[in-house]
């Protein structure tokens, strides 16, 4: 897992957290800046995923 993809792991996390704390205290600023910083987290992972499976496939490609 690089680094990305855990950031971006622990940014869902905490994005889950203050979206479940807004929802409870009905603030709603919370409970979207918790769905802003999910969003950020699912995209972060997605891109450090992705740069992992273009490093993969060039190690691949060094083999042949």
């Amino acid at each position: 897992m690089s680094k990305n993809e855990e950031k971006g792991a622990g940014k869902q996390v905490k994005g889950k957290i203050k979206e479940a704390a807004g929802v409870l205290t009905d603030n709603r600023r919370l409970e979207a800046k918790g769905k802003l910083e999910k969003t950020e987290g699912k995209a972060q992972e997605k891109i450090g995923r992705m740069k992992r499976k273009v490093r993969e496939d060039e190690y691949e490609d060094e083999d042949l």
